[in-house]
């Protein structure tokens, strides 16, 4: 069985060789002895929230600069690092919406409110950024109601200013408790 696209809509359908298919996949997917052997060598140390920087965010964020931050907006600027790329030397998609969501949240941060959780984001990629590029990421906050608010993050290239991403950000936090 597989996902097909046919006439618009996306189905299951069972396919002759499908279990071949299957197999050729497991094999693909499946890690070596040395791809195995540097995930088993990893040192990750369980984390308590707020106590300090997780692996995730060291990982993601590690280089980010904050330039400038007033409230309800901030400006960063990051240098593309080779961790963060695809196969073709890109800054990789989920980096790009990584970033959309730390510096909107932070953003959220900077206008006096606590901090959120993403409900969605929306990304629009416009272009690619090379690894050693500069980013400048600036981050607005739209508005808030009640514990919903939003942001809009732009990511630019700083040599070219060419447009690398924008999206926008929405996030809701518990209201205060009255207890």
């Amino acid at each position: 069985m597989f996902f097909m696209r046919r006439g618009g809509v996306w189905d299951w359908k069972k396919e002759e060789g499908g279990e071949e298919m299957m197999e050729k996949a497991r094999e693909t997917l499946s890690l070596g002895a040395e791809e195995s052997e540097r995930v088993a060598s990893l040192d990750v140390r369980p984390h308590r929230a707020g106590d300090a920087a997780s692996f995730y965010e060291g990982f993601a964020l590690r280089g980010i600069r904050v330039d400038r931050i007033q409230r309800g907006s901030l400006s960063c600027t990051f240098k593309v690092p080779p961790r963060l790329t695809d196969v073709s030397g890109n800054l990789s998609a989920g980096a790009i919406a990584n970033l959309v969501d730390e510096v909107g949240a932070a953003a959220i941060h900077a206008d006096g409110h606590h901090m959120k959780v993403s409900v969605d984001m929306s990304i629009s990629y416009m272009s690619t950024a090379k690894v050693d590029d500069e980013l400048e990421i600036t981050s607005s906050v739209l508005g808030h109601k009640g514990g919903y608010s939003g942001t809009y993050v732009l990511l630019r290239n700083k040599t070219t200013g060419v447009i690398v991403a924008e999206g926008r950000h929405s996030l809701f936090g518990n209201l205060k408790s009255k207890i």
